[in-house]
């Protein structure tokens, strides 16, 4: 059955506009021309609806290359952290395939699981999701990271049953498609669908970006299947740059069963399990509330691409400060105050403490926009 067949209209679009991540984050496929067939021109929802109807998928194999150049030259993946903090950090940052860039292998099964290996010198890394918790197992470190989403509210239990099920896998008419398309076009600028090839099959590539300034993001391109409505390529691009920041591309693609036991995750007896999670928008509390200084203020300056979170929390004696965790990065003055910050191609991360609270400031913008809010705090 076509796994993307089994998703609703909008988080298809919202594939399209990599909001998904396969979880991830995130993220993108180093995609060789191989040269390959390439489908006819159509329009984009033509495009979306044919390959939605295409023949059944029992399962996906296919190497991959993970290209990553959102930390290049900076001290964090470098390991400049490792050198003036003393903790190694910055050289577990440096050598871990998310944040250099690999290659490795992909799976995928008819219903939902994925599984990708990215090689390593130092071990590899595997992330493997079965549709409602995301692991990722770090050789390199044996470390355990999981993540749960929170259920959505008024999410039925079982996908397959009942009528929600065949409401999920059925295929939206060209109609429906383009209704979605022209709502999507609202809030940022979509492409026409290029034909092209992936990995050997014939593809289609859309680009979605944003139709505001003021934000280092610059858009983000989907590669999928022309007949089996599978994502091949995505990649995520910066307004500094015309190539890809982050690109996830598969190459010797096929299509087939794959086994159950590709999908179970062993790591070693001793591993360090660590569960991930964030904060929901209850415990979030609103700019001026001191709720006893135990849960962080979360506040936006701006809106769209361009906004900036800003996170204050109480400093907790004995208890490392984003500051001194980000100690080996590029330091600048804000206020009198030193402040650590993250440079990337795709945004800013700002950190520092001041009268017992540590600011942590974040956006897709400029370095000097990121600074001229702190100042203002």
């Amino acid at each position: 059955m076509n796994i993307l067949r089994r998703l609703p209209l909008s988080r298809l679009l919202l594939l399209c506009a990599l909001a998904v991540v396969i979880g991830v984050s995130a993220t993108a496929l180093a995609f060789a021309v191989t040269g390959g067939p390439t489908p006819p021109t159509k329009p984009l929802a033509q495009a979306i609806h044919d390959a939605l109807a295409g023949p059944h998928v029992e399962g996906l194999s296919a190497n991959v290359v993970l290209t990553d150049h959102l930390l290049e030259g900076a001290n964090l993946a470098s390991g400049g952290g490792a050198a003036e903090g003393g903790g190694g950090g910055g050289g577990e940052l440096s050598s871990n395939p998310l944040i250099t860039g690999a290659s490795g292998r992909l799976w995928v099964s008819k219903d939902g699981h994925i599984r990708i290996e990215l090689q390593s010198q130092k071990g590899d890394t595997q992330i493997i999701s079965d549709g409602h918790t995301v692991s990722m197992y770090d050789a390199a470190t044996n470390t355990l990271y999981r993540y749960t989403p929170p259920a959505r509210e008024g999410a039925s239990g079982s996908p397959d049953s009942g009528s929600s099920s065949a409401q999920q896998h059925e295929v939206p008419s060209v109609s429906k498609i383009e209704e979605a398309i022209s709502r999507l076009s609202k809030h940022a600028d979509v492409s026409a669908a290029t034909p092209t090839d992936v990995g050997g099959q014939p593809a289609y590539t859309v680009r979605v970006s944003p139709n505001e300034g003021g934000s280092l993001f610059g858009g983000v391109d989907l590669s999928f299947d022309a007949v089996h409505g599978l994502p091949l390529r995505a990649a995520v691009y910066s307004t500094t740059s015309s190539a890809p920041v982050i690109e996830l591309a598969a190459s010797e693609v096929s299509y087939g069963p794959v086994s159950s036991s590709v999908f179970e995750l062993n790591p070693p007896a001793n591993v360090t399990v660590k569960e991930i999670k964030l904060p929901s928008s209850a415990e979030a509390q609103p700019h001026g509330t001191s709720g006893g200084g135990e849960k962080p203020n979360v506040t936006t300056h701006g809106h769209g691409v361009a906004a900036i979170a800003v996170v204050e929390s109480k400093a907790k004696a004995g208890e490392k400060s984003p500051t001194q965790e980000l100690e080996g990065l590029p330091k600048v003055t804000i206020n009198g105050v030193s402040a650590s910050e993250l440079r990337t191609e795709l945004g800013t991360v700002l950190s520092f403490e001041r009268s017992g609270v540590n600011y942590l400031l974040a956006g897709s913008v400029t370095p000097a926009a990121i600074e001229e809010v702190a100042r203002g705090l």
